[in-house]
Parts: structure tokens; C-alpha cells; sequence
């Protein structure tokens, strides 16, 4: 068939696989190739995973691809965030209005869940360890080696998709080229998964209407639910300095600082000196770069064009949403590639990079801010305000995670809410007056001045 519709996708990770997903049910064929064995056959390996929030934002993809239902069963609702001090107390705080909740998902629940679904499809075929070596980027060809024979060969495509990751070999590709724009950033802290296994009956042992954090200054603990009882916890420190991964040698040292710090959850992780001890401990980078096409052939998406810190639980989403756009932009252009890769690079990057900045800023307020009185404060006061003027106010947090407003806006948003933070911080007795008609005042001022 001459005019046969073909794609093939690198990389059978989360984006990889919805991009599939949708492709398949717009009739092409597709061919994904993926690194790593089947890991619906291997076992998704833990270690490295940090669990993942589904917002506004992946839910729309995920119904494009008409797959909500099957993923709903395998997501659980966290309509807040609870905070825990050092002395064991508890505060609550919601996320959103009245019903909005971000979605706990597994990384390796969800990736075998998009693969079956993708697998469905007669016209898509998966390719298991079959590594890229590389794009021939004159002749379209990519290069890929067959991790369990070592054979080396190509294949031909005039429509590839990276979606290969924040180390991608298809974008490594493109880096040599002339005027390809590309920067990593690692931040000075690190992360290590750990664990809080169920209750002997299966239940969980803490509350899982929420995403859990222990807010420590400079470091910080962080816990997500799974259906099967236990809690995904991620220890986010930085590598080196007083309190550091370098200080924490020994089982001895990584107690003495758990007894500290985290002293309520020793009881919750029966596993937590093995797993410290096992689990690698990983680093955090920003992905930056443009163009994300070549010659109208070859689309990256996902972390490949864009990976961002975890502390805005946009990464997925902001990768599923390349897939949202794209899939418009098909209809618009009437599946017209060159048209499609050109409108798609001529705005997602900013917003790529707005989110990248988002999730930077965030790590700061959820590591330092969060246990903080006047933070706190603040975030009633935005309830009240939303909850007063829906159509003129909306927090930043609740644009990025409950609408579909270009992150690029939200960024913009940041600099302009702090402006009215600031001002509305001056009112005498403010933790009384929080939903006054100062507050209104102050608000109604700083509006008509945007």
C-alpha cells in the first residue's frame, strides 16, 4: 500500500506507549523498540522509580487514547498533601477545590498497563532488547543492536519518534548537529527509594488521601500510596555536606539520622536499613534543548526533549501533554507532518522549559516552605480568593495541575502572585482578617493593575 501510514516509536516507556497507543487508533502502523526486556515478562525493576502523580493534564491524553477506565483502576486519588513534623504531628492541606485530586500511580504498574493496551492493537508490534546505537540522520535510518545476540542492523523510517528518555541515543543523534541547542543541570540533591509495607491484613498504614511529605529545610522525605497496600518513599538529600548521602555509610549513621529526623516512620518500614542499603542512590537532571525535529522526520518527546525534576509531579503529565497536542495538531493539519513538527516546535519548548523551571521552584517550597505558618497562610488565602473570584483568580499550583493553561502562563503567573503575596502580608492581623474585605481590597487593587 503506497500511501500506508507508518511510525516507529524508540522507546516503550510511558510516553513511548501512549504515543502508540494513539497512533494505532489513527490507523498506523507502528513498530517500538525498547532497550530493556519485556518487562511485563521480566518484572518492572524498583530501586530507581519515583511514584507519579496523574493530574489534569495526562488524563486528557489518557482519554484520547480511550484508555481512562483501565487506568483509573490502577490510580488512587490524593486530594492533599499531609505534612509531618519532626514531632509528630499532622497537617492537612488540600490541593485543590472540593473533589480535584492528583492520582498516585506506579511507574512500572502503569508502563505494563500502557504496553498491554498498545499490544492490543494488531498493526502495533514491540521490539524487546533491542538497544539504539544511533539515527543515520541523512538516510532516516536508525541503527539498533539486539541486546541478547549482539546483532547489529538498521531500519529505514521517514517518521520517528524519540520518546527514549532523559539519556536518549535519538537525541544524542541531533546533538551533533549545527545550531542544536542542548543543556543538562543536576541539582545538588539526590534521591533513594524506600518503602512502607502494608499491614499484615494488606491495609495501608497511613492515610492515602494524601501525598505524604516530611519537610526538613534542605531535605525532605516524600510518600505516595499503592494499591497493593505499601507506600513508594523517596528520601530527596543532598550529596554532600553536614546532613548528606555521604554522612550515611552505615546502618548505624542511616538510623541515627532516620531517629532524628523521620523518627515516626521507623515503626512504618520494617525494610528501611536493607532498602538504604541496596537501593541505588540516584541523581536529578533537567533536560533542555531545541530544535526537537529534524527535517520534519524525526519528533522527540517526552523526557527525551524535556526531563524535569519530579517536585511538581509533571514529568508524565508535561510528556503525555506532547501527546495531547500533537494528536490536535494531526486533526488541524490533517496529519501533515512538516506542518505538524513545525507548529509543535514553534511553541512547546518554552512551555517545556517553563515547567522545568516550575518543578525547580517547587522543590524549594515543598522542601523549606510547606511546615511553614505564613505558607500556609497563604494557601488559605488563595482558596478563599478562587473560591470568591473563580474566573479572575487561580493558584499556580492549581493552573499547572488542575487546567490545561500553557505552563509557560503559569511561570509567568509566579512572579505576579508573590507581587499580592507580598502586598497582602502587610494587613494588621492578617492570620485573623485572612478572608477580609482588606484581603479583597489588596486583591481587587493588584488586579486591575495586570
Amino acid at each position: 500500500m503506497a500511501n500506508e501510514k507508518k511510525a516507529v516509536i524508540v522507546g516503550a516507556g510511558l510516553v513511548g506507549a501512549l504515543w502508540a497507543v494513539i497512533l494505532a487508533k489513527r490507523g498506523y502502523t507502528v513498530d517500538v523498540y525498547e532497550r530493556r526486556p519485556d518487562f511485563r515478562e521480566a518484572g518492572y525493576i524498583g530501586g530507581r522509580s519515583i511514584n507519579l502523580a496523574l493530574s489534569e493534564r495526562g488524563w486528557k491524553a489518557v482519554e484520547i487514547a480511550g484508555i481512562r477506565e483501565k487506568i483509573e483502576k490502577v490510580a488512587i486519588p490524593m486530594p492533599g498533601r499531609m505534612m509531618h513534623g519532626t514531632d509528630g504531628s499532622l497537617t492537612f492541606q488540600a490541593y485543590g477545590e472540593e473533589g480535584q485530586a492528583i492520582y498516585s500511580v506506579s511507574r512500572g504498574g502503569l508502563n505494563i498497563e500502557l504496553v498491554n493496551i498498545a499490544d492490543e492493537f494488531e498493526q502495533v508490534r514491540f521490539h524487546f532488547n533491542q538497544a539504539c546505537r544511533g539515527v543515520d540522520l541523512e538516510n532516516s535510518t536508525i541503527r539498533f543492536e539486539d541486546t541478547n545476540t549482539g546483532v547489529r542492523y538498521a531500519i529505514e523510517s521517514d517518521l520517528i519518534f524519540g520518546t527514549d528518555g532523559a539519556f536518549s541515543p535519538v537525541r544524542q543523534s541531533l546533538q551533533k548537529l549545527p545550531r542544536f541547542n542542548y543543556s543538562q543541570h543536576y541539582i545538588d540533591s539526590g534521591y533513594k527509594e524506600l518503602a512502607i509495607l502494608p499491614n499484615g491484613d494488606g491495609s495501608h498504614k497511613m492515610d492515602t488521601g494524601a501525598l505524604h511529605i516530611w519537610p526538613r529545610g534542605n531535605f525532605m522525605l516524600i510518600a505516595l500510596p499503592n494499591l497493593d497496600g505499601s507506600f513508594t518513599c523517596t528520601l530527596f538529600l543532598p550529596f554532600e555536606g553536614e546532613v548528606s548521602f555521604e554522612k550515611l555509610q552505615t546502618e548505624v549513621q542511616v538510623l541515627a539520622f532516620f531517629e532524628k529526623y523521620f523518627p515516626d516512620v521507623i515503626p512504618l518500614m520494617p525494610t528501611l536499613v536493607q532498602d538504604f542499603m541496596e537501593n541505588p542512590t540516584s541523581a536529578l537532571v533537567t533536560v533542555r534543548c531545541n530544535p526537537w525535529h529534524y527535517q520534519h522526520k524525526i519528533l522527540l518527546l517526552g523526557d527525551a526533549a524535556h526531563a524535569i525534576v519530579p517536585f511538581y509531579g509533571q514529568g508524565m503529565n508535561a510528556g503525555f501533554e506532547d501527546c495531547t497536542i500533537l494528536d490536535s495538531l494531526m486533526d488541524k493539519y490533517d496529519e501533515d507532518w512538516p506542518a505538524i513538527m513545525e507548529e509543535f516546535n514553534a511553541s512547546r519548548p518554552e512551555d517545556a522549559n517553563a515547567i522545568a523551571d516550575l518543578a525547580l521552584l517547587n522543590f524549594i517550597e515543598m522542601r523549606d516552605k510547606v511546615a511553614d505558618p505564613q505558607f500556609l497562610l497563604r494557601k488559605k488565602i488563595e482558596g478563599h480568593l478562587h473560591e470568591r473570584f473563580p474566573k479572575e483568580f487561580q493558584s499556580v499550583y492549581s493552573m499547572v495541575s488542575f487546567s490545561h493553561v500553557p505552563y509557560s502562563q503559569a511561570l509567568a503567573a509566579v512572579a505576579q502572585q508573590d507581587a499580592l503575596f507580598q502586598k497582602m502580608l502587610k494587613i494588621n492581623n492578617l492570620e485573623e482578617n485572612w478572608n477580609g474585605p482588606e484581603v479583597e481590597a489588596v486583591f481587587k487593587e493588584w488586579l486591575a493593575g495586570l
